[in-house]
């Protein structure tokens, strides 16, 4: 069933976008397109903007299991296009050559052809174009969207959610539109001088296009500083309720814990789930927090929110409980209700609640420990602050990024085969295996979130840059599986990996294996046999 007041929110967020930087990059291309052409040319526009980005963000990850195609590609065409109708603002002969062609589109229909005399079929065309290379704005939404796949919810609110918020965007779009042509027709200086107006706005477009393409980010209305205080916000909020579907655990009973029993308590609340490396870097500053500050009134509970389905098992929680000897509460906020009712987007993510049950700080990802910690001894009333420097490392700029293996968010598959989802398939390792890319040999079966072997001896390659490389893997059978790595054509002698004995890896329970741990960032080629079918395996991720 759709949520009516979250698409209400979805759209207002695509309306209040139009105050964000985001937006320029893509007003000029708006301006320009409908000041020249038809008066049905803007809605044209519009229309043709909505319908690509929402089926852009509707198939992307169906495009990616069926073609392993890379949607990079995709909106680097669209700029390439894009760029040639900037060049076409620039001469008079070839606008004047595209405005013959698109009128001449689709004449067989009276009706038709006076839609296209009026610019509105050409306005499409662009306004699809501007729909492929607008995704700097995409993330909040397509975020939500994510959660509501999490949840399990029909993808009802997900796909209404997209709508919305791209109708959101649109409107206020077509209303700068129609005001350009208004201006444009009544102003005598720029009726008089339209050329120059619209080889300047040609000017603009070309700019645009240069600055999408460097990759060049702009803050927006939704994002949020990694860091937040009460002083920052100018005023804190009253901190959410767990969720009472969350299963509880290190409580008494397991017994659910509130935010209402829990006032005159400094809380911590911590969003991890097991097989997030970002999320277990953390728990050791966590754990010494609670040792250090328990006693002084700081309470800790940790809101386990999985990614993957198998860290929705009550009992694979429980076990990595007790391996990073985690002694606060934690929450198995399996639905994401918690993780809704504090609009959370990360992991992990922190939220510091003062005793009066009030949210005064918060911080997404690794880092800024000491500064969670004087923020904690403030709290809690202990003046003297904690000086010392902070053993966090920032990720390294060549470090290889977090690499998904199952086509919902595959990336960087080098098989020359390809990619088929959820068919047993025989795949080949290339001559050549680029860097950040991987690649599979043997018989496999790459499903939603994970790639599963299907016979002994499968293998599976990484190129990466990196000190240390983890993988999420588990057993589909149950049983242990033998897994062989060599690292750059020799054994795996890296007795410094916690996972790894004489070049073996026994894979059992699902969850995080540290596979390589070199002194330094640098290159390696890893290949992971797996002995017996049914190895399964995740995402790698890196230190």
């Amino acid at each position: 069933m759709l949520n009516h007041f979250e698409l209400l929110l979805a759209f207002f967020e695509g309306v209040a976008l139009i105050a964000s930087p985001c937006i320029l990059p893509i007003l000029p291309l708006i301006l320009s397109s409908s000041i020249d052409g038809g008066r049905q040319r803007p809605f044209g526009i519009i229309i043709g903007f909505i319908l690509a980005f929402t089926l852009f963000a509707l198939v992307s990850r169906e495009l990616i299991a069926l073609f392993n195609i890379d949607l990079t590609y995709i909106k680097f065409a669209a700029l390439l296009l894009l760029s040639a109708f900037g060049v076409m603002l620039l001469s008079e002969r070839l606008m004047s050559f595209f405005n013959r062609l698109t009128q001449g589109l689709s004449t067989s229909s009276e009706s038709l052809s006076r839609q296209a005399q009026e610019g509105f079929l050409s306005g499409i065309f662009i306004g699809v174009l501007i729909g492929f290379v607008w995704t700097p704005c995409a993330g909040p939404i397509l975020a939500i969207a994510l959660v509501q796949v999490i949840r399990q919810q029909t993808s009802d609110n997900a796909v209404g959610l997209i709508i919305a918020f791209t109708l959101g965007v649109g409107l206020p779009m077509l209303l700068i539109s129609l005001l350009g042509r208004q201006l444009t027709s009544k102003l005598s200086f720029l009726s008089k001088h339209s050329g120059i107006v619209r080889k300047i706005l040609g000017v603009f477009i070309l700019i645009a296009v240069v600055f999408i393409a460097s990759g060049a980010r702009v803050p927006t209305l939704a994002s949020t500083d990694s860091t937040k205080s009460f002083a920052d916000r100018g005023s804190a909020y009253p901190a959410p309720a767990f969720a009472a579907s969350d299963q509880w655990f290190n409580t008494p009973n397991n017994q659910p814990l509130t935010i209402a029993a829990l006032k005159n308590k400094v809380v911590l609340v911590d969003f991890w789930t097991y097989s997030c490396i970002n999320c277990l870097r953390t728990l050791p500053y966590l754990n010494t927090w609670y040792a250090n500050y328990h006693d002084k009134g700081l309470v800790i509970v940790g809101v386990h929110a999985p990614e993957f389905e198998f860290e929705k098992n009550p009992s694979n929680v429980q076990k990595a409980i007790a391996r990073y000897q985690i002694l606060y509460p934690v929450a198995m906020d399996n639905h994401l209700d918690t993780w809704t009712n504090y609009d959370n987007q990360y992991w992990p993510a922190h939220y510091l609640i003062s005793k009066t049950g009030e949210v005064v700080y918060t911080h997404f990802g690794e880092g800024a420990y000491q500064e969670t910690e004087n923020t904690i001894r403030q709290l809690l009333g202990i003046k003297q602050a904690v000086v010392k420097e902070s053993t966090f490392n920032d990720v390294n700029d060549v470090q290889t990024p977090e690499t998904y293996l199952g086509y919902e968010r595959s990336k960087a598959f080098a098989s020359p085969e390809r990619s088929v989802a959820n068919i047993s398939q025989f795949y080949t390792l290339p001559s050549i295996l680029p860097m950040n890319h991987w690649a599979l040999a043997g018989q496999w079966s790459i499903q939603a979130q994970r790639i599963v072997s299907k016979q002994a001896d499968a293998q599976l390659r990484l190129h990466f840059s990196a000190k240390h490389v983890y993988l999420v893997l588990g057993s589909a059978t149950g049983k242990p599986i033998d897994v062989l790595l060599t690292l750059n054509g020799q054994l795996s002698n890296n007795s410094m990996a916690n996972d790894v004995t004489d070049g073996h890896v026994w894979v059992q329970s699902h969850r995080l294996y540290e596979l390589v741990y070199q002194p330094t960032v640098s290159q390696g080629l890893l290949e992971i046999h797996a002995k017996q079918a049914g190895l399964e395996a995740y995402a790698f991720t890196f230190g």
